[in-house]
């Protein structure tokens, strides 16, 4: 009986241990998980939403203001929308080519101020760039701007949190006209790296003001409507 009364105890004492360290380390995850942002609230987004054929043109900014112009006439013709990620320093030069761009309702991002690379610069010297450019874009437009597209693509961590801090959606991409490239790029290059097989629900196209993107500009517009595809803003996408 004593043998029996002993091994209860023990079984007693094991239970009390195990519903302890349980409470313990709920207690753990608490105190360094509560804390910290959800890492979904600072992860970039590559791609919208792939329950519906949608996808989105976006246009990164920081030069190009005699090409725009003529870009938004083509989309204009072909009634589509795009996102244009501005950066401050091409905004407070050409006010007026954001505003019209605002005017005409495409969606204005913002692009950080002078284009430097995130990843060499300290949280505060990101954020600084994302706040100074989100007054002048907001005085400019007078309207919300929460889309943020990192310069040179760059998404560590001071850059992410810096964003985060802001209030702001990292954007980045699925598909690349890479048309910044020397010797640019035939208009040929460009629609088939867009329009092939990363084109997909909720892809999101990286494209810039560019004279040989201009030209290829209105044939990605058609192949993708041929393929069956809407084209909408990020912010309807993601």
């Amino acid at each position: 009986m004593k043998i029996i009364f002993l091994r209860k105890k023990n079984l007693f004492f094991t239970i009390i241990a195990l519903i302890l360290l349980i409470v313990f380390l709920l207690l753990v995850y608490r105190f360094f998980y509560s804390n910290t942002v959800p890492t979904i609230q600072m992860d970039p987004i590559y791609q919208g939403k792939t329950d519906q054929p949608c996808v989105s043109l976006t246009i990164n900014v920081d030069w190009g203001e005699d090409v725009i112009p003529q870009m938004l006439d083509v989309l204009e013709s072909k009634n589509v929308k795009a996102t244009f990620f501005i950066t401050g320093r091409f905004a407070n030069k050409f006010p007026e080519i954001v505003k019209k761009i605002s005017d005409l309702d495409h969606e204005i991002g913002n692009h950080g101020y002078s284009h430097p690379h995130p990843d060499r610069i300290s949280v505060q010297e990101n954020l600084k760039e994302i706040q100074k450019t989100h007054e002048i874009l907001q005085k400019i437009t007078n309207k919300n701007i929460f889309l943020f597209a990192p310069p040179y693509g760059e998404r560590g961590s001071n850059c992410l949190k810096a964003a985060q801090e802001a209030g702001y959606k990292t954007i980045l991409w699925t598909a690349d006209t890479i048309d910044w490239q020397e010797p640019p790029p035939s208009v040929n290059t460009i629609v088939s790296r867009v329009t092939g097989k990363k084109l997909t629900n909720g892809t999101i196209i990286l494209m810039h003001p560019k004279p040989h993107t201009l030209k290829a500009l209105p044939v990605i517009i058609d192949v993708i409507k041929a393929k069956g595809y809407q084209i909408r803003k990020v912010s309807e996408i993601i």
